[in-house]
C-alpha cells in the first residue's frame, strides 16, 4: 500500500475569501442634485413677492383714491375706484393717453419687427458667408455697442432737424430699426443652431441664398429671434429719453403720457398716475403671456436637440 503524503504545511489551508468593505453612502446622490430643497424654494417665492410687487402695487393704487395712498398701515387690497380714475384718465386732455397708447404700440410693433428682419438676415451672413470685410464690419457692430445711446443723441436730433421728422413717429422708429446687439446675437446663435451641411444641403437643392435664409435659417433660429423681439418690444414701450426729445405733446407715445400726468401744477393725482402706469403695463403682460410659452418651449427644444 502506498501511503497518502500530506500536503505541505503553505497549502493546507487558504485564508477564507474578506467580504469588500461597505460604502458609506453619501447624502449627496445624482439624483438628489436635480431635487430642489425647502432654502430654493424659499428663495424663489421672495424673489416673486420682490418682482410682483411694483405690478401689484400700481393695480391697487389704481383702483383706490388719493386720500388712501398716505393711510398706515397702507392698503394692500384693490378698491372700488378703478373705473372712476380709469375715466379721469381718458378724460384728462393734455396727457392724450390713448393718443400715446396708439403710437407706442405702432412704433414698438413696427422696430420689432425690422429688429428681428435685419438682425436674423445680418446674423446669418456674418455667421455663414464669405465676402470681403467681414470681420472689420462685425468689429464696427460690436463697438456700436459699447457706445453709450447719450453721446448720440445731440447729433441725431440734429440730423432728424434736417429730416424734417421732428415730431413725428419717424424720427423714433427709423434710428432703431436695427440694432448691434441683435445682429451680434443672431450671428452668434446662427453659428451654434445651423451647421453648414444643412446650408450645403440647401445649395445642392438649387435653393439661392435668399431661399437658404427663408427656408433654412429662419425656423432654426426662431427661438432666438423670439427672444430678441420680446426684448426689443419691452425695451422700445419703455424708452422714455429719446421720445421726450423729438416728440411733443401732440404726438406723445405712452411715457410721454405718463410724464405729462406726472407733472402736476398745483398737486400730484398720484391715483391717476398709477392708473395710467398699470394700463401701460397691460401690453407688456400680454405680450409676455402670448409669446413667452412659446419662447421658452422653443429654446428648451433646441437645447435638447443640441
Amino acid at each position: 500500500m502506498t501511503a497518502i503524503s500530506s500536503p505541505p504545511a503553505h497549502a493546507a489551508k487558504s485564508p477564507a475569501p474578506q467580504p469588500a468593505p461597505r460604502r458609506k453612502k453619501t447624502r449627496g446622490t445624482a439624483a438628489s442634485l436635480w431635487e430642489a430643497s425647502p432654502l430654493t424654494y424659499f428663495g424663489l417665492i421672495i424673489g416673486i413677492v420682490i418682482s410682483a410687487f411694483p405690478i401689484v402695487w400700481s393695480f391697487i393704487i389704481a383702483s383706490r383714491d388719493n386720500s388712501d395712498i398716505n393711510t398706515i398701515p397702507p392698503p394692500l387690497t384693490p378698491g372700488p375706484n378703478f373705473g372712476e380714475n380709469v375715466q379721469r384718465l381718458l378724460d384728462n386732455e393734455d396727457a392724450s393717453f390713448l393718443i400715446g397708447l396708439a403710437n407706442s404700440f405702432i412704433v414698438s410693433s413696427i422696430v420689432t419687427l425690422s429688429v428681428v428682419i435685419f438682425s436674423t438676415l445680418a446674423g446669418f451672413a456674418f455667421a455663414k458667408l464669405r465676402f470681403r470685410g467681414k470681420n472689420a464690419m462685425l468689429l464696427i457692430i460690436i463697438l456700436t455697442m459699447m457706445i453709450p445711446t447719450q453721446l448720440g443723441v445731440i447729433p441725431l436730433y440734429l440730423l432728424m432737424v434736417d429730416f424734417g421728422w421732428n415730431n413725428t413717429l419717424q424720427a423714433v422708429i427709423v434710428p432703431f430699426m436695427v440694432k448691434g446687439f441683435g445682429v451680434f446675437m443672431m450671428r452668434q446663435y446662427t453659428i451654434s443652431a445651423v451647421p453648414d451641411e444643412l446650408i450645403e444641403a440647401g445649395r445642392m437643392d438649387g435653393c439661392s441664398t435668399w431661399r437658404v435664409y427663408w427656408n433654412v435659417v429662419l425656423p432654426a433660429v426662431r427661438p432666438a429671434a423670439g427672444v430678441l423681439g420680446l426684448l426689443t418690444f419691452m425695451e422700445t414701450w419703455n424708452d422714455f429719453l429719446w421720445p421726450y426729445i423729438v416728440l411733443n405733446n401732440n404726438t406723445p407715445t405712452v411715457q410721454i403720457s405718463l410724464k405729462i400726468l406726472a407733472s402736476g401744477y398745483y398737486q400730484t393725482d398720484y391715483a391717476m398716475i398709477f392708473t395710467g402706469t398699470s394700463l401701460a403695463l397691460v401690453p407688456l403682460l400680454l405680450v409676455f403671456l402670448a409669446f413667452g410659452k412659446q419662447i421658452i418651449g422653443g429654446i428648451m427644444e433646441g437645447s435638447v436637440k443640441a
